[in-house]
């Protein structure tokens, strides 16, 4: 076995090779060592456990977990910067952090040993994508203190591909990178790869010639339509990683090119959990809900059932037995929109406009209030091709759609290619015009 061989054997066949039931043992081995970690070392766990009149030594089985307290978004901002970490902070090797747009960033810190897991988990679901070592990697997510570009980066490296840092922006410089450079794999938003889509055949350029054939995408829901629209146009196979900054970044959970059926998670270093989002009880697989997470194997910053505000459902696994699957993130509980009584989130709307002709995949959803109701205008891009008896058929048919489908009355405007703002990371898709 050569050199690349040993990278890949080393790093990714260990936790994928086990049984339910050795897997299950070893979360239990970790989950009790990051329980008595978090206790001893981090004030904010000790004291939780302590009001809810609970140890460390409580958990004797998985089932267990779901006595203990969660950790919410609000927990990690109220003990900024540095209260959550359980090793000194010397001891941490990098820093990330959300925006902090609608208040104190959420930070998470790594040791040496958390970078090392880092790039082998990504290094993992690179590899179930399809990504082998010597695959050229277009890395298009934004580096910097979000973990998208990073997290890739290393774990690109790690299975032993080569990196091209593109990070976000440039898009006729990042066409041109892809042209000249000759990737195999592009990770990157799914809405920004529609984007680089776009301007790829604005140069003329037929995307399906380029030497893609792997697209990693993440960082933002996405639907089975706008796979389909991507994998159609650019002649790839599309699959979906997951991961959020608080409990490690990309390559908490990904979907295998072999099955394309939903994302397997890590399990042997991330613990999942579905919640009913209201209650918090403990769902059984196969319901949907929210999704938490408590990290195993995590050093500088282990979280104990973390709220995602995600929702999924989690499912058997098929291309790796052991591992469970969460189907696609569907929506946020903070991103569902409450419409005259009716439950929405923006995958519905983005279903209904990735089927209806003349359509493009770019668009938004703008809430105002007329009076005393709230009203919601979906402002979606033509595609070049449509005329303006098309735009008016298109906008007819996703009033009927949104109606018939999601049981509510909206407006929709069909703009002209190209007018929507885009986003070179996490697409903003509604924005709230109600309260000034």
């Amino acid at each position: 076995m050569g050199a690349m061989g040993r990278i890949e054997q080393q790093h990714h066949d260990h936790g994928e090779r086990l049984t339910r039931g050795e897997l299950e043992a070893l979360q239990l081995e970790r989950l009790r060592a990051t329980l008595q970690r978090v206790y001893d070392r981090v004030p904010f766990y000790r004291q939780s456990f302590d009001r809810a009149g609970l140890h460390p030594d409580d958990c004797r089985s998985l089932a267990d977990l779901a006595r203990f307290p969660f950790t919410t978004k609000a927990d990690l901002r109220e003990n900024y910067p540095f209260g959550m970490f359980a090793v000194p902070r010397p001891e941490v090797r990098r820093i990330h952090a959300s925006s902090g747009t609608t208040g104190r960033p959420t930070v998470v810190g790594y040791t040496e040993r958390d970078l090392d897991l880092w790039a082998d988990v990504v290094a993992r679901a690179i590899r179930a994508a399809g990504g082998r070592p010597g695959d050229v990697v277009h890395i298009a997510y934004g580096y910097g203190l979000f973990t998208g570009g990073l997290g890739a980066h290393y774990g690109a490296e790690r299975l032993g591909c080569t990196v091209v840092p593109a990070s976000g922006g440039m898009t006729d410089r990042q066409v041109r990178l892809i042209q000249d450079f000759r990737p195999e794999i592009i990770m990157v938003t799914p809405s920004y790869m529609l984007t680089l889509l776009d301007e790829m055949e604005r140069q003329g350029i037929d995307p399906r010639a380029t030497s893609l054939r792997t697209g990693i995408f993440g960082a933002e829901p996405w639907t089975e339509e706008m796979r389909r629209e991507i994998e159609d146009r650019l002649g790839i196979d599309a699959v979906d990683i997951y991961g959020l900054s608080e409990v490690i970044g990309p390559g908490v959970a990904q979907e295998y090119a072999e099955t394309k059926d939903g994302l397997h998670v890590f399990e042997d270093h991330f613990l999942p959990e579905v919640v009913d989002p209201f209650t918090g009880e403990v769902l059984p697989d196969g319901e949907p809900g929210e999704l938490v997470f408590t990290s195993l194997t995590k050093e500088a910053m282990p979280v104990v059932r973390y709220r995602t505000r995600d929702l999924t459902r989690l499912l058997p696994g098929t291309a790796r037995p052991a591992f469970r699957r969460m189907e696609r993130v569907t929506g946020r509980t903070d991103d569902m929109i409450i419409l005259r009584g009716v439950n929405l989130y923006p995958s519905n709307i983005e279903e209904i406009l990735l089927r209806t002709p003349g359509i493009a995949p770019h668009f938004q959803l703008r809430l105002t209030r007329e009076g005393r109701m709230d009203a919601l205008t979906v402002r979606a891009e033509a595609r070049r091709e449509a005329g303006p008896a098309d735009r008016e058929a298109a906008a007819a048919a996703v009033v009927r759609a949104v109606k018939e489908g999601v049981g509510v009355s909206v407006a929709v405007e069909i703009v002209d290619p190209e007018t929507l703002d885009r986003s070179v990371g996490k697409i903003k898709r509604i924005v709230d015009l109600r309260n000034p």
